[in-house]
């Protein structure tokens, strides 16, 4: 699913008045996709307390689970959501060399040297 994630809406994060972090969202039917999840300092919180924002706004409108795609090669991001209990629930074989076709300037290789082929959905159930 394509977005727009500028105008998607949106939890901030913030510290002594400054943005540290921003988290991007959309809503389908009784789902919560994370969309984007930015933190300007890793390792202190910030996408932690993002995600937990997120958990809970979908738990109050009564959505049935909050989910998010991340890439094979993405090994912190697979780390981090796992951490938190995320679960994987689907794998998307080859949906980044499909979209490759479309947009050429996605890379080949990712982080630590992984051939990026596949799209990892994981989610919580609310």
């Amino acid at each position: 699913m394509r977005h727009d994630a500028g105008r998607l809406p949106a939890f901030l994060a913030e510290r002594d008045g400054e943005v540290v972090g921003l988290l991007t969202y959309a809503v389908h039917s009784d789902a919560m996709e994370v969309v984007t999840v930015d933190a300007l300092e890793r390792r202190v919180g910030v996408g932690s307390e993002l995600l937990a924002a997120a958990v809970a706004a979908a738990s109050a409108r009564g959505l049935r689970r909050l989910w998010l795609v991340t890439t094979n090669d993405n090994l912190d991001a697979l780390r981090f959501y796992q951490r938190r209990g995320m679960r994987v629930a689907n794998v998307h074989r080859g949906a980044v060399d499909l979209a490759r076709g479309l947009k050429p300037s996605i890379p080949t290789v990712g982080e630590h040297g992984i051939e990026v082929h596949d799209e990892i959905e994981l989610e919580f159930l609310l």
